[in-house]
């Protein structure tokens, strides 16, 4: 296994990416893994090569590559201050549709490793990344193939970029795991999300979690053990199911 820094010439400049590659540097399936809004550190490493080590190929791109340097940053106090003062910012210099937008240089990269199997790639998106994940699927349907969305906020909303209007250009299968404590998933705004998806006729499983918002984050003050490591096990089916399935 192994993990490198690399630099991704995307659409707004150049995007450091972490990619670490599966046991013994077997080929394998490609993930995009698009990050909460606490960014790169540690914890999100440490998912990253977890998620490798299962054996797939993970392209871990910096979403905040337009703010430039920051952090890192350790949830636990910046959940425990003002933290729209401090992630605001770097927030605001990305979206759903803004990370779509850098779709083409992240397949272009992948496309480029000998070690990435097949054509057909998975994407996981955590809190802010979820919606991402699925919008940028909906950029590429002809490249996605599944997208896992743990404990995402704003699916379905008036937003122009709201991930439940992408639904119909959707061709990957979803794998959507709600929190049960979530303010910014509320039950109404599940219906709605799930709606489109049925309209568009969208295979998924939606499933709701008795955690709150962040239970898959280790260094979240919400972490849950139990609910992460059920959502671990779900989330390597699903992907195994769909990607390393001839």
């Amino acid at each position: 296994m192994a993990h490198a820094v690399v630099t991704i010439k995307a659409s707004d400049g150049n995007c450091p990416a972490h990619v670490f590659t599966a046991v013994d540097g077997a080929k394998a399936p490609a993930i995009v893994f698009f990050m909460d809004a606490g960014g790169i550190r540690h914890a999100v490493l440490d998912m990253g090569q977890r998620l490798a080590d299962a054996g797939f190929l993970v392209l871990l791109p910096d979403l905040f590559y337009r703010y430039g340097a920051y952090g890192p940053f350790d949830p636990m106090e910046v959940l425990g201050g003002d933290f729209k003062a401090i992630l605001g910012p770097l927030m605001a210099t990305t979206g759903n549709a803004t990370a779509a937008s850098d779709v083409n240089a992240f397949l272009a990269y992948l496309d480029s490793r000998p070690d990435v199997v097949g054509s057909k790639v998975g994407a996981v998106g955590f809190c802010m990344g979820g919606g991402m994940a699925i919008t940028t699927a909906a950029a590429r349907p002809d490249r996605f193939a599944a997208v896992a969305s743990f404990h995402a906020g704003n699916l379905a909303t008036d937003a122009s970029d709201s991930p439940h209007t992408y639904a119909a250009d959707l061709q990957a299968e979803l794998y959507v795991a709600a929190a049960e404590n979530d303010a910014s998933y509320p039950p109404e705004m599940a219906f709605r999300f799930e709606q489109a998806l049925d309209d568009a006729q969208v295979a998924y499983i939606a499933e709701t979690y008795p955690a709150a918002h962040g239970w898959m984050k280790p260094d979240f003050p919400s972490f849950e053990i139990e609910a992460a490591e059920r959502g671990w096990n779900e989330m390597l089916k699903f992907f195994s199911r769909i990607l390393k399935t001839p």
